[in-house]
């Protein structure tokens, strides 16, 4: 799973971009000068990032907030490190707890004592959004779900993410458990350029388990705009969270946004910030700024299988 010097370097350089100092991004969306300057953006807090990890849009992106379950970048992170250092395989079995199989709301409805591949584990965290298949790879993976949280905090200090404090690795609401706009992004980038197999994963829309069918109806998938990763999170606390990053012309934008008033508004949100990235970086015709036109077939499709 290692990636190519070249996308190292990438990934640097879009690190360095994600470290600047607060004060040198704006948090109030003070965009770069362009006609094509999104309408409001309802979300309450977000980030934007081109290319080269600069940021395109920025509304209080240095924000402590509940990160609901894009907890889940992280687990997807350590399970992804872990495979490519050959402490887990893919296609082993993983036995479920008790503790794992009780894990509340959004649920594979993993049995105790039952035998699943790791890998199904994976795809349910990534499409279902599955908390039981979370908490049953934290518990393969460190023996322990606190443990696993220990990992969690331990990487997160190893990549920088100054405002981040998990408390477990699904998102169920804790009052200590917070990140950033930026942080997140952050994590996001170096997901998806340490591990290129997990933008398949964050790609997909389906996956089938114990002959049921998990999909999530995502239009952003479907909608001519390029994206091919995502992760969406949802709690009352929270409200509507969004982690995308879309490619167009060989160029990755990245984005991230938090404390969506509904769903729709989410991706009304990621719409308008996609299609501004898209011609703040010459990838759109300046008279499509205004109107993004109809849909075009062919675009905007997945990398392949499994969010």
């Amino acid at each position: 799973m290692a990636t190519v010097h070249s996308s190292r370097l990438t990934a640097l350089a879009a690190l360095a971009a994600l470290l600047v100092p607060a004060a040198a991004v704006a948090q109030d969306a003070r965009l770069p000068s362009s006609n094509s300057r999104p309408a409001s953006v309802s979300a309450g807090a977000v980030l934007l990032l081109d290319a080269y990890g600069r940021p395109l849009f920025a509304k209080n992106a240095d924000d402590e907030r509940a990160p609901a379950s894009l907890v889940k970048l992280m687990t997807l992170y350590l399970a992804n490190e872990d495979i490519e250092r050959g402490k887990a395989e893919l296609d082993e079995p993983v036995q479920i707890s008790h503790y794992a199989a009780l894990t509340p709301k959004y649920r594979m409805g993993l049995r105790a004592g039952e035998w699943v591949p790791l890998h199904v584990l994976l795809e349910g965290v990534a499409i279902a959004s599955a908390n039981d298949a979370a908490t049953a790879l934290a518990e393969r993976l460190a023996g322990d779900e606190s443990v696993f949280v220990e990992r969690m905090n331990a990487k997160a200090r190893e990549l920088g993410l100054a405002g981040t404090r998990f408390t477990n690795p699904h998102g169920l609401p804790d009052p200590n458990q917070r990140s950033t706009a930026r942080d997140l992004a952050q994590l996001t980038v170096r997901l998806l350029e340490d591990y290129p197999a997990s933008r398949t994963m964050l790609g997909g829309q389906t996956f089938v388990y114990n002959g049921r069918v998990y999909a999530r109806h995502i239009p952003l998938f479907n909608d001519p705009w390029g994206v091919q990763a995502l992760k969406t999170g949802f709690t009352q606390e929270a409200g509507y969270n969004l982690a995308a990053s879309a490619w167009r012309g060989g160029q990755q934008f990245v984005m991230i946004l938090l404390g969506a008033r509904t769903r729709t508004s989410s991706f009304i949100d990621a719409k308008k910030l996609l299609h501004y990235a898209f011609v703040e970086a010459g990838l759109e015709p300046p008279d499509e700024r205004s109107h993004p036109g109809p849909r075009q077939p062919g675009r905007a499709r997945r990398a392949a299988a499994a969010r």
